[in-house]
């Protein structure tokens, strides 16, 4: 599998900035997010148990833009 590249938070200081990925799988289509680690206990509370394999990140509206620009360029898989 690889990554590409869709773009990172305008917002955030450099190096430090929740970025998008959009993957070339073939049996469906995912994104990569990197974002901030959810810590805050209330946080982790409200959600519940996650798997060990996973993890919560929190990322920023405009980075779910960045997905919706995408999806509108290139029309419906």
């Amino acid at each position: 599998m690889r990554a590409r590249f869709l773009g990172k938070d305008p917002e955030s200081q450099i190096g430090n900035s929740p970025t998008l990925f959009a993957t070339d799988r073939i049996d469906r289509v995912t994104y990569i997010a990197q974002g901030w680690k959810v810590t805050d206990p209330q946080v982790l509370a409200d959600v519940g148990e996650v798997p060990d394999n996973e993890t919560l990140i929190e990322i920023p509206e405009d980075v779910l833009k960045m997905y919706a620009r995408r999806y509108m360029e290139e029309g419906e898989r």
